[in-house]
């Protein structure tokens, strides 16, 4: 039996003396020391007495290295569980202990704090810091550069990755060898990657965009990357000359957008931007083609599932939309209440099925057999419609759906009449207790730079479009939304801003 996901993406660079990975400073890391470095990891591994299935904790900044540790873990037959570096010590002992892992790497100004977290769950601890160095670096020289890959099947675990826990006690989601190769596959045909191409990488790594579709996609077609250890405009605009590719989430190219230095003549040798992890304006994408010529390729994904659609690298790459399903993802909308297929037009919940689908959650078998169906559909929580020429369009969040006094509204409706409106950059709509209706609708605005928006006459604007029960109750105007560390609105930080501002006192 074979290691068919480290065989495609890694094994067969081995000896490969072309680049792989470009830093910032110009330092070059062939394919092949990328391999040897991986394999002293995977050997370390093995000495430290981890066997097939053990997970490894993993809270470092990005770097060739950590990426190495990915790799590792693949060749080991390990489980590879990568946490945000903004998750705090709390957090952390949740996701260690949850997991069950045997092995936590983090960064060495956390040593101390994790010392009991380690000790409590049994893990092994070690360092490796931003530079690459530290305990587990300096152990790992004194390894053999070549490892014996670890035979696995297609359904054995690759990685856990742990959701947001927006809702609730955060889910660890378990992804197979065939989920993460099936879609690196796809899209790497899909948007056209060959050896030509460079790729600027400025996404984090403990996250499925940056890890799973920017660097195995990278890896399948040979392609070399240029590693930002995160977004850094000054250092993109200066990079972009020597990239072909580039993948971002929607606040990179506002942020790109708003810098005088990003012209056509910048980007005039790209070829593709990607788009992905939270919705992109309208607004944005077409702002973008003006300014560049470039129509971004938006697309959408979730963690359990890596990618399920995207807008056609050759064809129409529709604004307000994430394209068509991808080939082997079947998609459909369903009533949330049965779970019937609705007619094409409809909103309803989107379910997904395919070879990208993850297996479960960890330790969770009810919570598994809620959202896992047993023919396979995956039930998102994200509302959307599939329009006449089949594009599908995110709506929202099921748990974001407002329904006040017993009419469903979906804020997207709203939101997009709100972004319309003159000095208003972006908008969250989100439903607040009422003491009438039980919900009621607020608007959070955001203006554009040195506007002040005249919030009246926006109400006036949007009500005239709106039935009276979608009409928001209240505006706010905030300097900026609050975002996770992928650029996701957190609008359940809004709601409970805001929960009390209808109740009685």
């Amino acid at each position: 039996m074979a290691n068919l996901l480290y065989d495609e993406l890694f094994g067969r660079h081995q000896g490969e003396m072309t680049p792989f990975i470009q830093l910032a400073d110009g330092q070059v890391i062939t394919y092949n020391n990328f391999l040897e470095l991986a394999a002293q990891y995977a050997s370390l591994f093995k000495k430290f007495g981890l066997g097939p299935g053990a997970r490894v904790a993993v809270q470092i900044e990005k770097s060739p290295q950590s990426l190495a540790v990915y790799a590792a873990c693949v060749q080991a037959g390990l489980i590879f569980l990568p946490l945000n570096t903004a998750y705090t010590t709390r957090e952390l002992s949740y996701f260690v202990t949850d997991s069950e892992a045997s092995f936590l790497l983090c960064d060495g100004k956390h040593k101390e704090a994790l010392k009991p977290i380690a000790a409590a769950a049994g893990a092994i601890l070690e360092i490796m810091n931003a530079d690459g160095l530290g305990s587990f670096s300096q152990q790992a020289a004194t390894m053999p550069t070549s490892f014996p890959t670890v035979a696995r099947s297609k359904d054995d675990l690759v990685a856990l990755l742990y959701t947001s826990g927006t809702t609730g006690r955060s889910k660890g989601a378990m992804l197979t060898q065939e989920n993460l190769l099936s879609n690196s596959q796809v899209l790497t045909t899909e948007w056209a990657f060959t050896s030509s191409d460079v790729l600027l990488h400025a996404l984090p790594i403990f996250h499925t965009h940056g890890l799973f579709v920017a660097t195995n996609i990278a890896l399948l077609a040979n392609s070399k990357i240029l590693l930002l250890p995160k977004f850094d405009l000054d250092m993109i605009i200066e990079l972009l000359p020597q990239a072909t590719s580039m993948m971002g989430v929607p606040t990179f190219y506002t942020r790109l957008l708003d810098d005088p230095r990003f012209t056509k003549d910048l980007t005039q040798h790209m070829r593709l931007f990607v788009s992905g992890s939270a919705p992109l304006l309208a607004e944005t994408h077409l702002r973008f083609e003006e300014r560049t010529g470039h129509r971004v390729v938006e697309r959408y994904g979730m963690t359990e599932t890596n990618m399920n659609t995207s807008n056609p690298y050759d064809g129409e790459r529709r604004a307000g939309t994430v394209g068509f399903p991808l080939p082997g993802v079947e998609l459909k909308i369903t009533d949330s209440a049965t779970g019937e297929t609705l007619p094409q037009g409809e909103i309803g919940e989107i379910e997904v099925r395919g070879p990208n689908v993850f297996k479960g959650y960890w330790n969770m078998p009810k919570k598994t057999a809620e959202e896992l169906r047993g023919d396979g559909f995956f039930i998102t929580g994200d509302l959307g419609q599939i329009d006449a020429d089949g594009y599908v369009q995110i709506v929202g969040r099921n748990k974001d759906l407002i329904i006040s006094g017993g009419y469903n509204i979906y804020p997207k409706e709203i939101e997009l009449l709100l972004d319309m409106q003159d000095g208003i950059l972006e908008s969250a709509v989100v439903g607040v207790p009422h003491p009438d209706f039980g919900e009621t609708v607020i608007g959070v605005l955001v203006a554009n730079s040195d506007e002040t928006p005249d919030l009246d006459a926006i109400k006036k604007n949007i009500t005239t479009s709106l039935a009276r029960f979608k009409h928001p109750q209240k505006l706010i105007l905030l300097p900026e939304l609050p975002r996770n560390t992928m650029g996701k609105v957190q609008k359940k930080a809004l709601r409970e801003e805001f929960r009390d501002m209808f109740l009685p006192k």
